[in-house]
């Protein structure tokens, strides 16, 4: 996103089932950046439930939505031109 963008330089975007699993990924995300690096949102939008909720930690935009949204609204087609990385899956629990 870096160079197509001044907002951000990275969109992570996640997938959940349903918006107890929506819940589970965001509050996960946060305890961990909170716990390994000390960082916390800058700005959330989107308090569950919710179909889509966005963890905004300056540098790095987090997605968290729900499948059929992540269809509807198709960010990745949306900012297309952006190189994708990709990174390892991690299970929670």
């Amino acid at each position: 996103m870096r160079t197509l963008s001044s907002v951000t330089d990275y969109f992570v975007i996640a997938t959940g089932s349903s918006e107890p699993h929506l819940r589970a990924i965001a509050d996960e995300i946060r305890e961990q950046l909170d716990e390994e690096h000390g960082l916390r949102p800058r700005a959330v939008d989107g308090q569950m439930p919710t179909t889509w909720q966005v963890l905004d930690y300056f540098d790095v935009i987090v997605h968290i939505m729900r499948t059929d949204m992540r269809a509807k609204y198709d960010l990745e087609a949306l900012w297309g031109d952006a190189p994708r990385v990709r990174v390892a899956r991690k299970r929670i629990g």
